[in-house]
């Protein structure tokens, strides 16, 4: 288990994890407030200004998975795998027009999710609850991903074991996660967010220093990767397979790599950890701040998606894309600083799997249980159950990772896009227009999460395009445009809603702190 070790990094690897363990439980002091509250337990009782906000966004969105499946697929396909990049430069403008228009309608009614924003502007509970089961059910393989990359910095450091020993310290990792979110909820993952991304900031500008003056330069390292992708496209035409691989995008990808970027974007802000960590700020003006600052994040993931191609100029052979760039931290780092690497990427998935656990447990509480099981229940009461149900997605999580191959983790995450966009229509058309029946948007949610399904679930596996008049597109852009005329068409049939909370002087800004 132990005989292949590295312990310089192992030891230093485990020093930066007991310090954000050690931040971790003393967040619940921090700004303190009453935990038995769900609105601070769960969205710091919204006091986190612009410059909190933005690492606890660029925390919760920019993931271990992030750092491990992006260059992970550059170093398979190559370009295909850079539609990272426009997606997360295309999401910014959304929330900066967005964000604070729900921000306001939210703080100005108590409601503390996206599912509570569509109960009080349909009145419609079975659209509530079609939007929670949908968040709750692609969030958990999200966070499941979370531990797979944590999985394999650890199997990088030289742990090995069979059986349920091998997950033995990543079990260690969520227990300890799972304490410290139960106790100081969403202040944990915001103080450690911090420490995360200064971590994550030095390994990427030391790894896109460092690992090009070792390989020659970049023209060094785009020559040697295009033999690679272009002997591989090669192969593959050879076998009579798509040549899908490449230092730059065949005719054949532009469109998927188009529309699963723009699908991408829209169903990214859908999901409750990313609402979760919108709605804890201050208000709508730190959010517009984060919508202009955080592409420097953008940034940083064209930087990591990179290290992909630095893999395949390295010389870096495995058949498993996810352990391409732990093997280049390996090999072209000295073992401190590799243990430096792989506590940064292990951080990277507490913050997003701590947010993601918490906006599940929010959503279940506030969507799930009060309006359907217990409708009298207590504001402390509401607090308890959602510290609960943290630790039981947790679990679940864990158990997608023991009990069931990566591959379906990773399958249903894919999915989870496809899933989450279908929110799409009811959330942001709710934002700007009473138009739309919430009879209407419910038929076309079920119709574009039948529809996105059926296209995605292959023989073998998801994929994520599907062929209509000989061009491919995203199969989650594809299933949303359904959900869209299905909603228009049957509004037009059935009428408007007239069941409203909200008044349209709630989505303008009326608050002036920042």
């Amino acid at each position: 288990m132990l005989d292949n070790l590295n312990w310089t990094a192992a030891m230093v690897f485990v020093f930066f994890f007991l310090l954000v363990t050690v931040v971790g439980f003393v967040a619940s002091r921090w700004k303190a407030g009453d935990l038995d509250q769900l609105h601070e337990w769960g969205l710091g009782g919204r006091r986190f200004g612009a410059w909190i906000t933005w690492f606890l966004l660029g925390g919760d969105l920019y993931t271990a998975y992030t750092v491990i499946a992006v260059p992970g697929l550059m170093y398979a396909v190559g370009a295909y795998g850079f539609f990272a990049v426009p997606y997360t430069i295309l999401i910014y403008p959304l929330i900066f027009l967005i964000m604070p228009r729900l921000w306001n309608a939210t703080h100005k009614h108590g409601y503390l999710t996206g599912a509570d924003f569509i109960a009080g502007r349909y009145g419609n509970r079975w659209l509530e609850l079609a939007v929670a089961f949908t968040g709750i059910l692609a969030t958990m393989p999200y966070i499941a991903l979370q531990l797979v990359g944590m999985e394999k910095v650890i199997q990088a450091l030289g742990f090995s074991a069979t059986g349920f020993a091998s997950h033995l310290p990543l079990t260690i990792a969520f227990i300890i996660l799972a304490l410290y979110t139960y106790k100081s909820g969403l202040r944990a993952p915001a103080m450690i967010a911090f420490v995360k991304d200064i971590m994550i900031y030095i390994f990427v500008i030391a790894a896109v220093i460092i690992i090009p003056y070792q390989l020659g330069g970049f023209g060094s390292i785009f020559e040697k990767a295009k033999l690679v992708y272009d002997a591989k496209a090669a192969a593959a035409v050879a076998a009579g397979k798509p040549a899908a691989v490449g230092l730059t995008l065949a005719p054949s990808q532009i469109w998927p790599f188009i529309t699963l970027s723009i699908g991408s974007a829209m169903a990214l802000f859908m999901y409750p950890h990313a609402l979760t960590g919108t709605l804890s700020a201050t208000g709508p003006n730190a959010i517009r701040r984060n919508a202009v600052t955080l592409p420097a994040y953008s940034l940083v993931l064209g930087l990591i998606a990179l290290l992909g191609v630095m893999a395949v100029a390295a010389d870096i052979k495995t058949d498993d894309a996810q352990a391409a760039i732990p093997l280049l931290v390996n090999k072209m780092f000295p073992d401190w600083f590799a243990g430096f690497c792989f506590a940064a990427i292990a951080i990277g998935a507490l913050v997003p799997a701590a947010v993601m656990s918490i906006g599940a447990a929010n959503t279940f509480t506030r969507n799930v249980w009060k309006p359907f099981i217990e409708p009298t229940m207590s504001p402390q009461k509401e607090s308890y159950l959602a510290k609960l149900m943290s630790l039981i997605v947790k679990v679940g999580a864990l158990v997608v990772i023991v009990f069931l191959p990566t591959k379906f983790a990773i399958d249903l995450q894919l999915l989870g896009g496809v899933w989450m966009i279908q929110i799409f229509p009811a959330l942001v058309a709710g934002l700007y227009t009473r138009w739309f029946n919430g009879w209407a948007l419910l038929i076309g949610w079920a119709v574009g999460m039948l529809a996105g399904s059926y296209m995605a679930w292959g023989p073998t596996s998801v994929v994520s395009t599907y062929t209509l008049f000989g061009t491919s597109f995203y199969i989650g852009v594809i299933a949303v445009v359904l959900n869209f005329v299905v909603s228009v068409v049957l509004t037009m049939v059935l009428g408007s809603t007239t069941q409203d909370e909200t008044s349209s002087a709630d989505y303008e800004d009326a608050v002036t702190t920042s």
